[in-house]
């Protein structure tokens, strides 16, 4: 794959941080305060209230910004709830097409919460452009995508959505969770804004919960600007402090995570009791060629289908180093069953069109040694190495 970024690594420890003008600390300070003193009547020394802005979390969102090379950074207090910003710059009867085997939580919130308000929501394919082109309304403002997705790890062509996006005036947003800007900027391709978990790889070390949006469009910056204020679903100093701290080792954890999955990836596809590999580094992978060409590696999560539910159950029962519970992304390897887990949510019939079986168990591979990862995969499936 492609060489580590060296300048990327320089932009995850320095961008958008400066030291302390009090004390001069290298890191950032934690500014718990939910007010600031003004010097008089409309003069203050830029923050007002922690709601509109804190120092701490204003240096997370120049990071991350500077990260996926946008111009503005917005967090929030957790990914659903940057998403649910991002779907807000919308109005009622307006329509958008997302990616059919997103996060359960992003299908929650849309086809439970916010079609009850007026917005419109269609899960397509978007690994097809020209699906994506004959599923457009007169009413259609947005196209949201995840690649790669969660959990059946398929890879939408960046540069082709945000094309017809530009063409149909489409407000066009990736989740870029599982990629990370170490991996793969979208707004690099075109698009006009960029979601993530910060919950995850960007903070990495499963200790916070956070969401953050980027955007270089001045106009969808200045609404989220005010989301922020006015809603209040702002992200907690303190949290922004822990993201800050993961975000300074994304270049060096993503590339174990990568080196990890890619091992473990090949190890299964020759396991008996295996049925299928979701890894985009796999060649068997459909989209493999054009995650070679969009993505500097391919990431740390793999989904495999071990043919049922009761052998997905015996499975999570026997692991031992890996650790069965929701999310992904930190130092350590969680697995899941999305089924009954992430995309609980999504009805089964769906489920099962988009990919998500019963047998299907999904894994965040961690920064462990890949042999005593492998050596708990063979127990729990009762296998040799």
């Amino acid at each position: 794959m492609k060489k580590p970024d060296s300048r990327f690594a320089t932009k995850a420890i320095h961008a958008g941080q400066f030291p302390d003008p009090l004390s001069g600390a290298v890191m950032t300070p934690v500014y718990l305060t939910s007010t600031y003193v003004q010097q008089e009547l409309g003069r203050n020394k830029g923050y007002e209230y922690s709601r509109v802005s804190n120092p701490t979390r204003d240096a997370l969102e120049r990071n991350i910004a500077a990260l996926e090379n946008g111009d503005q950074g917005h967090a929030f207090g957790s990914g659903m709830a940057a998403i649910d910003a991002v779907f807000h710059l919308l109005r009622p009867g307006d329509h958008l097409l997302l990616s059919h085997n997103v996060y359960g939580g992003t299908y929650r919130i849309g086809k439970m919460i916010l079609e009850e308000f007026g917005l419109q929501f269609d899960f397509i394919d978007t690994t097809d452009p020209a699906l994506i082109r004959r599923s457009i309304r007169k009413n259609t403002r947005m196209i949201f995508v995840e690649t790669p997705t969660n959990p059946t790890m398929e890879i939408t062509d960046l540069g082709a959505v945000a094309e017809i996006a530009k063409r149909h005036r489409l407000i066009s947003v990736a989740d870029n969770t599982f990629a990370t800007p170490y991996l793969q900027r979208p707004l690099d391709h075109g698009f006009d804004a960029v979601v993530h978990s910060l919950t995850k790889y960007l903070n990495g070390h499963s200790d916070m919960l956070g969401g953050l949006v980027v955007t270089s469009d001045a106009r969808i910056s200045e609404r989220l600007r005010f989301f922020q204020k006015a809603v209040g679903g702002i992200l907690s100093p303190f949290d922004a402090w822990l993201c800050l701290r993961g975000t300074k080792t994304l270049p060096v954890r993503m590339e174990q995570h990568c080196r990890n999955a890619a091992h473990i990836a090949e190890w299964l596809s020759g396991r008996r009791a295996v049925k299928t590999v979701c890894y985009p580094g796999l060649a068997s992978h459909p989209q493999h060629r054009l995650a070679r060409r969009q993505m500097k590696n391919f990431g740390g999560m793999i989904a495999f289908d071990l043919g049922s539910l009761a052998a997905a159950k015996k499975f999570l029962r026997r692991v031992r180093l890996c650790a069965l519970a929701e999310s992904l992304g930190g130092v350590e390897t969680l697995i899941s069953h999305p089924a009954t887990m992430t995309h609980a949510s999504i009805p089964p019939a769906q489920r099962k069109k988009i990919g998500i079986t019963d047998g299907l168990v999904r894994i965040s591979v961690g920064l462990e040694d890949p042999d005593d990862l492998i050596d708990d995969l063979s127990q729990a499936l009762g296998t040799g190495r």
